[in-house]
């Protein structure tokens, strides 16, 4: 009888197919060991798997750059944001979301990614100003840096980013007024997003916002006054407008409002004058809120709404000097 032999099979312990480039694999070492807490952070970054394949790290399917660096949430990471990211030099999307323990500023080495497209720092303790070397980043679509400790003004310079759609800058500490340049976007930004809410900001609205095409809005709960009619217009395609708890007054009855239009919150200011009765061509309106202003005359009625609202009730319009008809009593001499 013949005794076969016996094969046995060898694996490696590394990735048999390693595509990883190496300068990216050493940046994302680097960025790991920055943190001292916890010892052993990212434990799936390890070195017998191939880096393409590590928590949080995308790769380019065709070059094996990393591409994307995903990194949320995180609630025992210590640290602050290591200058190694700049390493990566293919990223289009940096994410450092939900990492309570992220502290420090935003570091001048974030500036220096050609490529990023996408940067969300939020829900951080990361303090500190907006840098003004973030316009450095030319290819920036999104920027977020919610919920964060950001402190001081807006830097007039982020007007200057030619591709920015939006960027959410709410639930900080920021103050000063909005830059008159937003209202100077250059030319191949698309209909970018404001999104400003839960700050310190003061001032008058620049006018120069009226040439703006926003696609949303949300500056409430800040200290901002003047005249915010600018956000309206029967040419613009805004479906979000939150104006609410500042100090703004100038004549609604002057308002003009797209179809478009989805949500309206003017609530808590000095605003005045009527409510037109243009606005029932908001056909998709779905939420509504004139509350705490200085509004007088009739409500609208014959609202031409697609989609029936069950959001809105008495407490939409009450609090103002004399608006009537339903769902209010008429005023009262």
């Amino acid at each position: 009888m013949m005794i076969l032999p016996i094969v046995f099979l060898v694996f490696s312990t590394h990735s048999s197919a390693e595509v990883c480039h190496p300068k990216d694999r050493a940046a994302l070492v680097a960025f790991k060991r920055s943190f001292s807490y916890p010892p052993n952070p990212f434990p799936t970054w390890d070195p017998i798997f191939d880096c393409c394949d590590w928590y949080g790290v995308q790769c380019d399917e065709t070059t094996h750059y990393v591409t994307g660096l995903d990194i949320a949430p995180y609630e025992d990471l210590n640290g602050t944001i290591p200058p190694s990211v700049k390493d990566l030099q293919h990223l289009t999307v940096l994410r450092l979301h939900k990492i309570p323990n992220l502290v420090g500023q935003i570091p001048p080495e974030i500036g220096d990614l050609p490529n990023l497209r996408s940067l969300t720092i939020s829900w951080t303790n990361i303090s500190g100003p907006i840098p003004g070397f973030l316009a450095k980043l030319k290819s920036l679509v999104f920027l977020d840096l919610s919920f964060n400790r950001l402190s001081g003004s807006i830097p007039p310079v982020l007007a200057t980013l030619p591709y920015l759609r939006g960027f959410d800058l709410s639930r900080n500490q920021l103050t000063g007024p909005i830059p008159e340049s937003f209202g100077h976007l250059p030319a191949t930004a698309e209909v970018p997003a404001l999104v400003l809410s839960h700050n310190k900001l003061s001032g008058e609205v620049p006018a120069s916002l009226v040439n703006v095409n926003f696609s949303s809005v949300d500056i409430s709960r800040n200290n901002l006054s003047g005249d915010a009619s600018v956000f309206f217009g029967q040419g613009k395609a805004t479906s979000t407008i939150d104006i609410s708890r500042n100090n703004f007054e100038f004549d609604f009855s002057k308002v003009r409002f797209t179809e478009s239009l989805d949500v309206l919150d003017i609530s808590h200011n000095k605003i005045y004058g009527t409510i037109p009765q243009q606005i029932t061509d908001a056909v998709y309106l779905q939420f509504l809120n004139v509350s705490y202003n200085r509004l007088c005359g009739k409500i609208p009625t014959g609202w031409k709404l697609r989609y029936r609202s069950e959001s809105w009730d008495n407490t939409s319009f009450f609090h103002n000097r004399c608006l009537s008809g339903a769902p209010l009593e008429p005023c009262k001499s």
